[in-house]
């Protein structure tokens, strides 16, 4: 299936979302839940009714009419209140590069454990605008994800019994103001305040019995499903980034391990992959400045449209909008 969460009369509504149109799923079938979140906590008990009345719908057995389409409704996020964030740290060409272009070795710990991160699971977006403060233009920058959702509660669960908590697929752009993040990470806490001001997900939950055409094995040595999905990302409309899903050396599997270990995971939890292989201008600004000292660093400006696509996942389109106010953290610093 492909979910959609959209506004309905100020509201948010789940819908099925079948060649770009939207059907509501209780509408469609009055026994489903209409939001993602009772889908999310109820997944067990709705999940084969949901399936069913989507088929039903494809077929013309459910003669329901769409609501609208996915370019004509405000799309939220497909999951606008997830019970939390992490992200992970699965591709390892984009740490490798990003460790290279600052003239350090590649760490060895990587290839031992995936890591994560939390961030704000109360700035999570869909499409649209993204309201940035002054000092997030102090060299701001998208990051080309993917992105699974919980959709059951869980705790010490082992990789090899992780992909069945996973309710589905999304992309994700986590937004990052660097001069924040590198100030405060010079602290050796973070990323946090470079991250908390917006992470864009959607623009629909796909779930995982959508992609099975495009399963591969993991790499070796690794447990999980994994997928051989395109990934892109233009800026303005000029592509700048491109990588696949296969290209990721943990697995979400393996990355639900290490999070639900000692701790509960619970359905709504919304777990990002890393940054992909030229996901993001720090590593392609670094990349070129090893390679030509002239190179012209870019940064994302007010006014810019950030799009990225992902095989099976949709395409997910948001603008930079600038906050009209001088507010700036960085102007508060104290001297030393």
């Amino acid at each position: 299936m492909k979910l959609v969460t959209y506004l309905n009369s100020g509201k948010e509504q789940l819908a099925f979302c079948i060649n770009n149109n939207l059907y509501d799923t209780n509408v469609a079938n009055p026994e489903l839940p209409g939001t993602m979140a009772e889908l999310l906590n109820n997944w067990e008990t709705f999940i084969d009714l949901a399936k069913q009345t989507e088929a039903d719908i494809k077929t013309g057995k459910n003669s329901v009419v769409p609501y609208g389409t996915l370019d004509t409704e405000k799309i939220l996020a497909p999951v606008p209140r997830p019970t939390s964030c992490r992200d992970g740290y699965a591709f390892r060409q984009h740490v490798a590069a990003a460790r290279r272009n600052r003239k350090v070795d590649m760490i060895a710990e990587f290839d031992q454990y995936p890591i994560f991160y939390f961030t704000n699971h109360n700035a999570i977006q869909g499409p649209g605008e993204i309201p940035c403060m002054p000092d997030h233009f102090q060299k701001l920058d998208f990051e080309l994800e993917a992105a699974i959702v919980i959709c059951k509660k869980g705790r010490n669960i082992k990789a090899e019994d992780a992909d069945q908590y996973i309710g589905g697929y999304m992309i994700m752009n986590d937004m990052s103001a660097r001069t924040l993040q590198m100030e405060e990470m010079l602290l050796n806490l973070g990323p946090a305040k470079g991250k908390d001001f917006s992470t864009v997900i959607g623009p629909m939950l796909v779930t995982p019995d959508e992609l099975e055409a495009y399963k591969i094995p993991a790499k070796p040595g690794h447990v999980g499903n994994n997928y051989n999905l395109k990934m892109k990302c233009w800026v303005n409309g000029v592509e700048v980034s491109s990588g696949n899903t296969g290209d990721m050396d943990w697995t979400f599997a393996e990355i639900i391990e290490r999070c639900a270990y000692g701790v509960d995971i619970l359905p709504g939890d919304v777990i990002g992959s890393g940054t992909v292989g030229t996901g993001c201008f720090l590593e392609l600004n670094g990349t070129g400045l090893l390679n030509d000292p002239s190179y012209k660093a870019q940064w994302l400006q007010p006014g810019d449209v950030v799009e990225m696509e992902i095989d099976g996942l949709g395409r997910l389109s948001n603008k930079i909008v600038a906050e009209e106010t001088d507010f700036s953290l960085l102007k508060l610093k104290k001297s030393i």
